[in-house]
C-alpha cells in the first residue's frame, strides 16, 4: 500500500495576527478583500519557533508565554497591514516543497528558522531543500534564514553554532551545484527575549517595500533639517522599523527606540485627546427668548438671515476629521547627555523616532514640529498610492 503525502495547501486561515485599524482604512482579512498582498513564506522544523517569533511580534505575545504555544499542525495564513499588506505563511514542521500544495514563485520571501542547537543534518537538508526548488522557480526570492533561540547558549558557543550553520549550509549548495554558491542567502542570528529578532524581520522587510527609497529620501532630508543624528520610521504594533536615514544603525540606539516605543504603546491607551471629543453644533436658528415671542417667525428684512439660511458649524456641514497625532519625548541622560528621543505618530500604523540635541529640541521646537509636519504629509501620500495600486483604485 503506497502511502500518499499529505498536502498542507491553503488547510486553515486564522484571525488576523493584530487587531487594528488597517492602513488607510484598508480591513485585513483573509484574501478576499481584493487588495494584492506580498507573500511571506515561514517555514521550519517542528518547534523551532515559527510560531512564536509571528506571536512575539505581531501579537504582543510576552516572550515567557511562548513556551506553551502549541505546536502547528497546518498551514496557517496570518495577513498583517503595515507600509504595505502583507501575508505570513506559518507552516507546520514536516512540510516539503512538494507537499506545500502552492508554487514557490508566488512568494517574494522564504524564513527559514532553525534552532541555534540544531546542528544535525536534518534541518539543513530541509533548508537545501527548499533554497534549491525556490531557486529554480524564483531565482529572486529573497532567501533568509534565522538562527533563532540565541539566548539557550553563552556567548563563544553561540558565534560557533551560527558560523557552523553558515558553512553547512553553503557547502552543502555547493556540493549540488556551483551556481548556488551566487545564491544570495542572508543569515541572522535572532531571539524573542531581546531586539534581535525586531531587527532581523525589519531587514527582510526593507526588501519588500518598493517605496523604501523614498521614505529613505524623506528621512535624510528631516535629519538634515532638524540636526537629527538618526531617525527610524518604526511600525507601532510589531516594533519594525519600515526605514531609517543614510546614517549606520546602531543597535543600541534601536534598542533604545524599541523599548521607548514599547513604554508608550503600553501606557498610550491610559490617554486620548480633548480634540476628537464631539463639539456640539450649532443651532439652525435663533432660540427662542422670554422677551420675543415673534423672533422664530420668518424676518421680512432681505439683509437679516432666515433661520434655513444661518452658516453652519464645520462639525455639522461635513464629518470632523480626526487630526490627532501625539508626540512625545525623553531626555536619554546620563546615558547620552545632551540628547533627546522624540516620538512623533504619523500615521495610524506608523511613528517617527528621532534623536535631536536636547539644546535643538528645546530652542528651536516649531521648527521640529514644522519638519515633522511635511514629513507626515509625504510619507500619508506614498501609503496612499501604495494603497491605490494594491487596490486597483
Amino acid at each position: 500500500m503506497v502511502s500518499v503525502p499529505p498536502s498542507y495547501a491553503a488547510t486553515s486561515t486564522s484571525t488576523p495576527i493584530a487587531q487594528r485599524p488597517p492602513l488607510n482604512g484598508h480591513r485585513p482579512s483573509s484574501g478576499n478583500d481584493g487588495v494584492a498582498r506580498t507573500k511571506v513564506l515561514l517555514l521550519g522544523l517542528r518547534r523551532a519557533g515559527k510560531s512564536s517569533i509571528l506571536q512575539v511580534l505581531f501579537n504582543q505575545l510576552a516572550p515567557k508565554q511562548s513556551f506553551y504555544l502549541e505546536t502547528t499542525m497546518r498551514i496557517v495564513k496570518h495577513p498583517f497591514d503595515t507600509v504595505i499588506p502583507l501575508e505570513i505563511w506559518d507552516c507546520p514542521g514536516n512540510v516539503t516543497a512538494d507537499t506545500l500544495g502552492t508554487p514557490l514563485s508566488q512568494f517574494a520571501t522564504m524564513i527559514f528558522v532553525i534552532d541555534i542547537r540544531d546542528l544535525y543534518n536534518q534541518p539543513i537538508s530541509r533548508l537545501v531543500e527548499f533554497i534549491v526548488a525556490a531557486y529554480q522557480e524564483n531565482p529572486n526570492i529573497s532567501l533568509e534564514v534565522f538562527v533563532h533561540k540565541a539566548e539557550k547558549l553563552q556567548e563563544d558557543d553561540k558565534i560557533e553554532n551560527f558560523r557552523q550553520i553558515h558553512e553547512r549550509v553553503s557547502d552543502r549548495l555547493l556540493d549540488i551545484s556551483p551556481e548556488y554558491e551566487q545564491v544570495p542567502l542572508n543569515f541572522y542570528l535572532t531571539s524573542v527575549y531581546d531586539h534581535s529578532l525586531h531587527e532581523a524581520f525589519s531587514k527582510v522587510l526593507h526588501k519588500l517595500v518598493d517605496s523604501l527609497p523614498y521614505l529613505e529620501d524623506l528621512l535624510n532630508v528631516f535629519c538634515a533639517n532638524s540636526q537629527s543624528p538618526k531617525a527610524f520610521l518604526f511600525d507601532t504594533t510589531s516594533r519594525l522599523y519600515i526605514a531609517t536615514d543614510a546614517s549606520p544603525v546602531d543597535s543600541a540606539t534601536f534598542n533604545l527606540c524599541c523599548d521607548y516605543l514599547q513604554m508608550l504603546n503600553s501606557f498610550g491607551s491610559l490617554y486620548k485627546s480633548a480634540t476628537t471629543d464631539a463639539r456640539r453644533p450649532l443651532p439652525r436658528t435663533p432660540p427662542p427668548t422670554a422677551s420675543s415671542g415673534s423672533s422664530l417667525a420668518p424676518s421680512s428684512d432681505p439683509n437679516t438671515p432666515t433661520g434655513s439660511s444661518l452658516p453652519l458649524d464645520a462639525t455639522t456641514a461635513r464629518p470632523a476629521r480626526d487630526l490627532f497625532y501625539p508626540s512625545a519625548s525623553t531626555s536619554l541622560h546620563p546615558s547620552t547627555p545632551g540628547t533627546t528621543l522624540t516620538y512623533h505618530l504619523i500615521t495610524p500604523q506608523l511613528a517617527l523616532l528621532a534623536l535631536l540635541p536636547t539644546s535643538v529640541y528645546e530652542g528651536r521646537r516649531g521648527l521640529i514640529e514644522f519638519n515633522v509636519v511635511f514629513f507626515r504629509e509625504g510619507v500619508q501620500e506614498i501609503c496612499q498610492v501604495e494603497k491605490e495600486a494594491r487596490t486597483g483604485g
